[in-house]
């Protein structure tokens, strides 16, 4: 609780989802993401894909082994010593 964090700039899709997954209170950052793009930092393209639905994004990607994947889920849902995320 009350962390916050300073960057350079506006986060890559990969800081920030960090951030998220860290529960960071505020995001304070200097430069935007145009200015990382003018940079030869643009991530537009990822930001882009990510509301596009799996089938319309530039990387081909194919589900398998959810079963598996399932069991491993099911057994981190019975662990009684987890830190929740």
């Amino acid at each position: 609780d009350g962390c916050e964090i300073y960057a350079s700039c506006e986060p890559c899709p990969m800081c920030l989802g960090a951030i998220y997954w860290a529960r960071i209170d505020m995001l304070y950052y200097a430069g935007t993401q145009d200015d990382a793009a003018k940079a030869d930092f643009d991530d537009s393209v990822i930001y882009q894909e990510f509301c596009l639905p799996k089938e319309k994004r530039q990387l081909p990607s194919t589900q398998m082994m959810r079963k598996d994947a399932v069991k491993v889920f099911d057994e981190w849902i019975k662990k009684e010593n987890k830190i929740r995320y």
